[in-house]
């Protein structure tokens, strides 16, 4: 089926930028709907603790993305909520890491046939043990309670935001500021870039991914594209720190130690792979300038954008 790129888009079923609605409103309806998903995480007993760390986790790292989009717009408090939220995904911190390190043996294991399966069931357990105590302590009552009473007050702040005077011309400006931000942070020798310069990627990549999320239904052919392939970067990148989290595991005194010179190889090998494979994807990713970037995203809302893009 032809898609026509002129045509109205339809409606957003998600609070999204679509002509027909206010741009602050948008703005306000998309905070609320981040936040109900992070206390819904925590406030749903029918989910397992490591099921509720990982959505309320994803939903911060959406509220941070976006509360980044609108910082220029909301000056102190942004940051000041940006900061609230970074310190409530790390103080459940602790679950997550044990649960990224059972990820990263996956991911290894996959994709290798190296360790035998006795090794691999008695490294298994001794992260999930590790696991297991990282939920008890960080996921307790007292925690979600406070957390979602956070949260409540974060979405009492929203009818207090200046966003009166937003438009989507300001909005494509910061994405295109969040698209620059992580286009400059592509390392010029992928499999020369340290684990620090590929996780700062990430980190950028992570925020141009969620903040892409708000223009979707402008043009979804494009919109979801682009999101796909922010995500494909971002899963590789993940995976690339998920094994960094599990060499950690390897060093003297830690529970993995005396699996090091059986799995140091098999770690390299797989990073060395999710490197590669970024490096293609970023490649496609970042092809456009910041520039042409901006004018893409100013033609889903204006058919006929001013010939000067820094307009």
């Amino acid at each position: 089926m032809t898609v026509d790129a002129t045509a109205p888009p339809a409606p957003p079923e998600k609070p999204a930028l679509h002509p027909t609605i206010g741009v602050p409103e948008t703005l306000r309806a998309v905070a609320r709907n981040i936040l109900t998903e992070g206390r819904t995480a925590l406030s749903d007993r029918t989910l397992p603790d490591a099921e509720a760390v990982h959505d309320f986790r994803k939903a911060m790292k959406r509220w941070r993305a976006f509360l980044r989009l609108l910082q220029p717009f909301l000056g102190d408090e942004g940051r000041r909520m940006r900061l609230e939220a970074a310190a409530l995904a790390r103080s459940l911190a602790g679950a997550r890491d044990a649960t990224t390190a059972l990820d990263a043996l996956a991911d290894m294991t996959k994709h290798n046939d190296a360790l035998a399966p006795r090794s691999i069931a008695t490294i298994k357990a001794r992260i999930d043990t590790l696991r297991v105590a990282a939920e008890g302590v960080s996921l307790t009552d007292e925690t979600r309670a406070r957390i979602v009473a956070v949260l409540a007050d974060a979405e009492q702040s929203l009818k207090f935001w200046p966003l009166a005077a937003v438009g989507y011309r300001q909005v494509a400006s910061e994405l295109s500021n969040g698209y620059r931000r992580a286009r400059d942070a592509v390392p010029k020798d992928w499999m020369a870039a340290d684990a620090d310069t590929l996780h700062e990627l990430r980190k950028r990549v992570v925020i141009h991914r969620y903040q892409m999320e708000i223009i979707e239904p402008l043009w979804p052919r494009f919109a979801q594209f682009w999101v796909g392939e922010a995500q494909r970067l971002r899963d590789r990148l993940g995976h690339h720190q998920d094994l960094v989290t599990f060499a950690h595991l390897t060093n003297p005194h830690q529970p993995l130690v005396r699996w090091r010179s059986r799995l140091t190889p098999l770690i390299d090998a797989r990073r060395a792979e999710h490197v590669r494979a970024a490096a293609r994807i970023a490649t496609r990713l970042f092809a456009d300038s910041p520039k042409a970037f901006r004018h893409r995203l100013l033609a889903l809302w204006e058919p006929d954008p001013p010939t000067n893009p820094l307009a």
